[in-house]
C-alpha cells in the first residue's frame, strides 16, 4: 500500500474528498497523477481519523460546505495539508455533463495536484470563533422569526377591520395584547406568547455578547466608537474576518465580503454591473444596515457620511442603493484599518499629505 511508505512519500500523493452528508468519496492520487485508489469513508471523527493517519504529509483537497470547517481542522490536526475550494469558482466541477461523486473527487484532487490556487482556497475561521459565531447566528434566526411572527398577528388583525398601534419589536407582545381583538384572542393570544419568550432570548444573547466581546474580543471597543457600529456588527466582524493580518491591504476586505461590483471588461466595453455578493452574507447585512443609519436621519456628521450624501445627491434612480452600498464598502475598510493598527476612531479623519520633493 502507498501509505505503508511513510510520511517522506505522502508529500507527492494528493488525495481529493468529495464531501457527503453520510459518506465521502475519495480519490487518491500519486506523484505521476495516477489513480492508486478509490474508496468511501464513513463522515464520524472516527472513521475519518483512522483514514487519514497513516497519510500523515499528504495534500488533501475538499470543497467548502457544512462539514469542511471541522474536517479541515481534524485533517490538519492529523498532519495533512488541507486545501478548501471554493465552490464559486469550480466550475469545471459542478458545470459538467457527468457529474457524480467519485468524478467530483478526481476533479478536486486533480486540480490541486496541478496548480492549488486554482482551487481559491478559503480560510475556515478556528473552533473557538465558530463557537462564538453560533450564538450571533442563532440570535439572527431568533429576530428573523419574530418578524415573521408580528407580521402575521398584525396582518390577520388588519384582516378584520382592526389595527394594532405601532410599536417596537421589543414591546410588542405587550402592546398587541391590550390591542387585540376579542374574536381573535383564542389564535393569536399563543402566537404574542411565544413572540415575548423569543424576545426574553434575544434580550438574553444580547448579554451573552456584550460579555463576550468584554472577556475575549476588547477590540470590539475600537469599532464600536463609529456611530452606527453595535457590539453586534463590530464582534461579527472580528469573527468572520478573524485575522487582521489575512489581508495585505485594508481595501481588500470589501471584495472578501462581496461588496465590489463585479467586472465584465472586453475590448473598449466595461459593463456596470452589481456586487458580487461573495463572502458571508450574514455580516453583509450587518454592515448595509450601519451604513443605512449613517446615512439615515439620526446619523452623525462624519466622513463616511459626507461620503455617501455625495454619491446619493447625484440622483438617478439606484442613487441611494448605492450609496448605501458603498458606504458599507468604505465601513468596512475603515474597521479593518482601526482593528488592525489598534487606531482611535477620528471621524474627520485627513491623511497626512506627503511633502514634494525638493528639486535638485
Amino acid at each position: 500500500m502507498l501509505h505503508n511508505l511513510g510520511e517522506p512519500a505522502m508529500h507527492n500523493v494528493t488525495i481529493g474528498m468529495d464531501l457527503g452528508d453520510k459518506n465521502h468519496v475519495i480519490c487518491i492520487v500519486d506523484h505521476a497523477g495516477r489513480i492508486v485508489r478509490r474508496d468511501t469513508v464513513t463522515n464520524t471523527r472516527e472513521a475519518l481519523s483512522e483514514f487519514f493517519s497513516p497519510h500523515k504529509g499528504a495534500t488533501v483537497a475538499l470543497e467548502a460546505g457544512t462539514h469542511s470547517a471541522w474536517i479541515s481542522r481534524l485533517l490538519s490536526r492529523l498532519g495533512c495539508h488541507v486545501l478548501v475550494g471554493n465552490p464559486r469558482k469550480l466550475r469545471a466541477i459542478w458545470d459538467s455533463n457527468d457529474k457524480s461523486d467519485t468524478r467530483d473527487a478526481e476533479m478536486l484532487a486533480r486540480i490541486a495536484r496541478m496548480d492549488p490556487d486554482l482551487l481559491y482556497p478559503v480560510n475556515h475561521r478556528g473552533e473557538q470563533a465558530q463557537i462564538d459565531l453560533e450564538i450571533l447566528q442563532a440570535r439572527d434566526v431568533l429576530v428573523r422569526n419574530r418578524s415573521s411572527l408580528i407580521n402575521h398577528v398584525r396582518g390577520s388583525v388588519k384582516a378584520l377591520g382592526y389595527r394594532l398601534p405601532g410599536c417596537s419589536a421589543d414591546s410588542f407582545h405587550r402592546q398587541a395584547d391590550e390591542h387585540l381583538p376579542e374574536d381573535l384572542r383564542g389564535a393569536l393570544e399563543p402566537v404574542l406568547t411565544i413572540i415575548g419568550q423569543i424576545t426574553s432570548q434575544i434580550k438574553e444573547f444580547d448579554r451573552e455578547i456584550e460579555r463576550i466581546s468584554a472577556e475575549r474580543y476588547p477590540e470590539t471597543e475600537l469599532l464600536r466608537a463609529i456611530k452606527g457600529v453595535g457590539p453586534l456588527t463590530a464582534l461579527a466582524f472580528l469573527l468572520i474576518v478573524e485575522d487582521p493580518a489575512r489581508f495585505g491591504k485594508s481595501r481588500q476586505v470589501g471584495c472578501f465580503l462581496g461588496l465590489t461590483p463585479r467586472r465584465d471588461q472586453s475590448g473598449e466595453t466595461d459593463r456596470q454591473l452589481r456586487i458580487t455578493k461573495a463572502g458571508n452574507p450574514y455580516l453583509r447585512r450587518l454592515l448595509v444596515g450601519s451604513a443605512q443609519y449613517i446615512l439615515g436621519p439620526f446619523g452623525e456628521d462624519c466622513n463616511l457620511r459626507r461620503f455617501g450624501l455625495r454619491l446619493a445627491a447625484r440622483g438617478g434612480k439606484n442613487a441611494k442603493r448605492r450609496a448605501v452600498v458603498a458606504v458599507a464598502r468604505k465601513l468596512a475598510v475603515l474597521m479593518h484599518r482601526l482593528w488592525q493598527h489598534g487606531e482611535i476612531y477620528d471621524p474627520f479623519y485627513k491623511p497626512q499629505s506627503r511633502p514634494l520633493a525638493k528639486a535638485a
